[in-house]
Protein backbone atom coordinates (compact mmCIF):
# COMPACT_ATOMS: atom_id res chain seq x y z
CA UNK A 1 0.00 0.00 0.00
CA UNK A 2 1.45 3.28 -1.37
CA UNK A 3 1.30 6.14 1.98
CA UNK A 4 2.26 9.77 1.60
CA UNK A 5 0.21 12.62 -1.01
CA UNK A 6 -0.19 12.70 -4.31
CA UNK A 7 0.15 15.88 -5.29
CA UNK A 8 -1.49 17.14 -8.59
CA UNK A 9 0.72 18.96 -11.07
CA UNK A 10 -0.73 21.60 -12.75
CA UNK A 11 -1.17 21.75 -16.18
CA UNK A 12 -0.98 24.23 -18.63
CA UNK A 13 -3.82 24.86 -20.97
CA UNK A 14 -2.16 25.08 -24.34
CA UNK A 15 -4.21 27.59 -26.59
CA UNK A 16 -4.65 30.30 -29.24
CA UNK A 17 -7.27 32.25 -30.17
CA UNK A 18 -7.68 34.05 -33.68
CA UNK A 19 -10.38 36.03 -34.88
CA UNK A 20 -10.76 36.88 -38.36
CA UNK A 21 -13.74 39.17 -39.28
CA UNK A 22 -15.01 40.74 -43.01
CA UNK A 23 -16.66 43.80 -43.79
CA UNK A 24 -17.58 43.72 -47.15
CA UNK A 25 -19.04 47.34 -47.28
CA UNK A 26 -15.17 47.80 -45.94
CA UNK A 27 -14.08 45.90 -48.19
CA UNK A 28 -11.47 44.87 -45.19
CA UNK A 29 -10.47 41.60 -43.54
CA UNK A 30 -9.08 41.36 -40.03
CA UNK A 31 -7.40 39.03 -38.37
CA UNK A 32 -6.61 39.42 -34.47
CA UNK A 33 -4.34 36.65 -33.36
CA UNK A 34 -4.17 36.15 -29.43
CA UNK A 35 -0.59 33.74 -28.67
CA UNK A 36 0.53 33.45 -25.26
CA UNK A 37 4.33 35.12 -24.59
CA UNK A 38 5.37 32.05 -22.87
CA UNK A 39 4.72 30.08 -25.81
CA UNK A 40 5.92 32.77 -28.63
CA UNK A 41 9.12 33.02 -26.46
CA UNK A 42 9.52 29.20 -26.73
CA UNK A 43 8.53 29.23 -30.44
CA UNK A 44 11.20 31.72 -31.31
CA UNK A 45 13.53 31.63 -29.12
CA UNK A 46 13.45 28.42 -27.22
CA UNK A 47 12.90 30.03 -23.64
CA UNK A 48 9.22 30.47 -22.59
CA UNK A 49 10.72 33.68 -19.97
CA UNK A 50 13.42 35.46 -22.44
CA UNK A 51 12.94 38.70 -22.11
CA UNK A 52 15.17 38.68 -25.56
CA UNK A 53 12.36 40.31 -28.20
CA UNK A 54 10.86 42.44 -25.54
CA UNK A 55 7.35 42.59 -27.92
CA UNK A 56 5.79 46.02 -27.24
CA UNK A 57 8.42 47.06 -25.26
CA UNK A 58 10.18 50.22 -25.61
CA UNK A 59 13.34 48.18 -26.26
CA UNK A 60 11.57 45.19 -28.88
CA UNK A 61 14.04 43.60 -30.41
CA UNK A 62 14.48 45.07 -34.23
CA UNK A 63 13.36 41.49 -35.21
CA UNK A 64 10.77 40.15 -33.38
CA UNK A 65 8.53 41.32 -35.79
CA UNK A 66 10.49 39.32 -38.99
CA UNK A 67 11.08 36.20 -35.83
CA UNK A 68 7.51 36.17 -35.46
CA UNK A 69 6.23 36.31 -38.98
CA UNK A 70 8.77 33.73 -40.34
CA UNK A 71 7.26 31.65 -37.81
CA UNK A 72 3.58 32.31 -38.64
CA UNK A 73 4.77 31.44 -42.48
CA UNK A 74 5.33 27.88 -41.68
CA UNK A 75 2.47 27.59 -39.06
CA UNK A 76 -0.34 29.90 -40.11
CA UNK A 77 -2.40 31.37 -43.08
CA UNK A 78 -5.48 32.69 -44.62
CA UNK A 79 -6.72 32.00 -47.93
CA UNK A 80 -9.59 33.99 -48.90
CA UNK A 81 -10.83 32.98 -52.22
CA UNK A 82 -8.10 30.42 -52.99
CA UNK A 83 -5.52 33.51 -52.53
CA UNK A 84 -3.18 33.27 -49.63
CA UNK A 85 -3.77 36.33 -47.71
CA UNK A 86 -0.25 38.78 -47.28
CA UNK A 87 0.13 38.96 -43.75
CA UNK A 88 1.55 42.42 -42.68
CA UNK A 89 1.45 43.01 -38.52
CA UNK A 90 -0.51 46.32 -38.69
CA UNK A 91 -0.29 46.30 -34.76
CA UNK A 92 0.13 44.85 -31.81
CA UNK A 93 0.04 44.72 -28.02
CA UNK A 94 -0.15 42.89 -24.32
CA UNK A 95 -2.58 41.95 -22.23
CA UNK A 96 -2.59 39.83 -18.79
CA UNK A 97 0.06 39.14 -16.65
CA UNK A 98 2.82 36.77 -15.56
CA UNK A 99 2.40 33.46 -17.28
CA UNK A 100 -0.53 34.50 -18.44
CA UNK A 101 0.38 37.52 -21.01
CA UNK A 102 -0.82 37.39 -24.22
CA UNK A 103 0.91 38.72 -27.42
CA UNK A 104 -2.52 40.21 -29.19
CA UNK A 105 -1.04 40.29 -33.19
CA UNK A 106 -3.53 42.53 -35.77
CA UNK A 107 -3.43 42.30 -39.64
CA UNK A 108 -5.75 44.52 -41.75
CA UNK A 109 -5.85 42.95 -45.46
CA UNK A 110 -7.62 45.05 -48.54
CA UNK A 111 -10.45 42.35 -49.30
CA UNK A 112 -11.68 43.78 -53.02
CA UNK A 113 -13.60 41.02 -54.13
CA UNK A 114 -16.80 39.36 -52.45
CA UNK A 115 -15.80 36.49 -49.77
CA UNK A 116 -16.50 33.03 -50.85
CA UNK A 117 -14.12 30.82 -49.32
CA UNK A 118 -11.83 31.20 -46.43
CA UNK A 119 -9.01 28.51 -45.55
CA UNK A 120 -7.31 28.96 -41.94
CA UNK A 121 -4.42 26.85 -41.15
CA UNK A 122 -3.79 27.54 -37.58
CA UNK A 123 -1.20 24.71 -36.61
CA UNK A 124 0.91 27.49 -34.01
CA UNK A 125 2.74 25.98 -31.54
CA UNK A 126 1.69 22.29 -32.59
CA UNK A 127 5.19 21.68 -32.91
CA UNK A 128 5.87 22.67 -29.26
CA UNK A 129 3.44 20.79 -27.82
CA UNK A 130 1.30 17.53 -28.77
CA UNK A 131 -2.05 19.24 -26.84
CA UNK A 132 -2.12 22.47 -28.71
CA UNK A 133 -5.63 23.44 -29.51
CA UNK A 134 -6.54 26.64 -31.97
CA UNK A 135 -9.74 28.36 -31.56
CA UNK A 136 -10.75 30.19 -34.60
CA UNK A 137 -13.44 32.69 -34.91
CA UNK A 138 -14.89 33.34 -38.43
CA UNK A 139 -16.97 36.48 -38.65
CA UNK A 140 -18.99 37.27 -42.01
CA UNK A 141 -21.03 39.72 -43.16
CA UNK A 142 -23.10 39.27 -40.01
CA UNK A 143 -22.91 35.49 -39.96
CA UNK A 144 -20.40 33.44 -37.56
CA UNK A 145 -18.62 30.37 -37.55
CA UNK A 146 -15.87 29.13 -34.90
CA UNK A 147 -13.38 26.18 -35.84
CA UNK A 148 -10.82 24.30 -33.49
CA UNK A 149 -7.67 23.71 -35.10
CA UNK A 150 -4.87 21.06 -33.85
CA UNK A 151 -2.07 19.20 -34.85
CA UNK A 152 -4.51 16.46 -36.33
CA UNK A 153 -6.68 19.08 -38.14
CA UNK A 154 -4.49 22.16 -38.70
CA UNK A 155 -6.95 23.36 -41.85
CA UNK A 156 -10.60 23.93 -42.37
CA UNK A 157 -12.07 26.19 -45.27
CA UNK A 158 -15.56 27.78 -44.96
CA UNK A 159 -17.58 28.74 -47.77
CA UNK A 160 -20.02 31.66 -47.56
Amino acid sequence: MMSGTVQALAHPLRLSLCEIEYAGNKQLLTINLKLFLTDVNEALVFDPYSKELAFCQPNESSKANELLLDYLDQFFYVKANMQVVDLRIKSKKLSGEGENTALWVYFEIKQTTPLKTLEVKNAVFTDLFFDQNNIVYVHVNGESKSMMLNKKTPVHQLKF
